[in-house]
């Protein structure tokens, strides 16, 4: 069970706050790109998004919430942290609503909903990973041959991903470019947690410097960062904002999810009731997510109601005793109306 206490509030309040940044940081990106007028883009190739002091916000925003993201994890599991993080595409949906004129209709708003309700089942049955205190354990755990296993094929296929599909489908699908981010970003998680080991005992004075392990992960991070940085570009300045971020939550919650299965070996401790909420709560999100991002250009209006909720139509199925009751199908003409007059000139001949 998490233990409910100063560190939990303190979690939870940085998970909140890192999800709130980061939505932002989404819609301040978009609205520099959008400024990019008759200058290279970055679906092009180009960079001139770096001259932008909009998109350099989006940036600062986005390592705000990703430093309070990385301090949450010290305060909180990772099984509170990491579910909230849907948080961050209802942010994202609203500012976009609000600042990108982005359609947010009736459709997104249960989405929403959706989603804060499975992120809440998430947080309950989440699984309970092993402990990892030290950068010995770690180092263990990332000489599992389950996890090496994991780490090449995650390089193989965003290096297919990058040279060979990209080229070719990149400007039409969105899915290439955010299949590279969360593949390398649920690297960029595992070295998230080793760091924070680090810090840890860095803090308690032990001599984490002479380690070459925490350099190690701190060098993959960065690269890791750098790709996901420069692709999260190409995919926001080619599609919408409403449709990458919904996505890039699912794919990278999943790659997050089986990498820290895999490394931390945390489904094998879970009993079913917690499994089944687990899964459940994770497909509530992905319900919601679908529906906040594929009907977002679907104009919602009153002719789409059931009859009954429909204005002016209260009363669907007026009483027999109504003066202006409709006929039963028993004594409606079998002839259309349009032969009456014809029917009725060849009786009286």
């Amino acid at each position: 069970p998490v233990p409910m206490g100063a560190g939990f509030g303190a979690g939870l309040g940085l998970a909140l706050a890192s999800s709130a940044f980061i939505g932002g940081s989404f819609v301040l990106k978009k609205k520099g790109l959008l400024r990019l007028c008759g200058r290279a883009r970055a679906g092009q190739g180009g960079h001139a998004y770096l001259r932008e002091w909009l998109w350099w916000a989006g940036l600062l925003c986005m390592g705000v919430g990703e430093a309070a993201n990385f301090a949450a994890y010290a305060f909180a599991p990772a099984t509170l942290v990491t579910p909230l993080g849907a948080l961050s595409v209802l942010v994202s949906a609203v500012l976009s609503s609000i600042f990108l004129n982005e359609q947010l209709n009736v459709h997104g708003k249960i989405g929403c909903i959706l989603s804060i309700l499975g992120s809440t089942v998430m947080v309950i049955h989440a699984p309970q990973e092993e402990e990892v205190s030290s950068l010995e354990s770690m180092a263990e755990k990332l000489k599992d041959p389950g996890f090496i296993v994991f780490a090449l094929c995650v390089l193989v296929s965003s290096l297919l991903l990058i040279f060979v599909a990209g080229p070719r489908y990149g400007q039409s699908n969105v899915l290439v470019y955010v299949l590279v981010c969360s593949a390398i970003g649920s690297l960029s998680v595992s070295c998230v947690k080793g760091l924070g080991i680090a810090l840890k005992e860095l803090f308690s004075g032990k001599p984490v410097l002479k380690e070459p392990l925490g350099w190690v992960l701190l060098v993959c991070l960065v690269i890791c960062i750098s790709i996901q940085i420069n692709y999260l570009n190409k995919a926001l300045d080619i599609f919408s904002t409403s449709v990458v971020t919904p996505i890039y939550y699912v794919l990278f919650t999943t790659a997050v999810m089986m990498c820290s299965a895999i490394l931390f070996k945390e489904w094998q401790h879970m009993v079913l009731d917690n499994i089944i909420g687990s899964i459940s709560g994770f497909l509530t999100i992905v319900s919601g997510i679908f529906l906040l991002h594929a009907f977002r250009d679907m104009p919602f209006t009153p002719n789409l109601l059931p009859l009954f909720l429909q204005p002016g139509r209260a009363d669907p199925h007026p009483s027999w005793s109504s003066a202006d009751r409709h006929q039963s199908c028993q004594h409606q003409p079998l002839l259309p109306s349009q032969d009456k007059g014809s029917q009725s000139a060849e009786e009286e001949e």
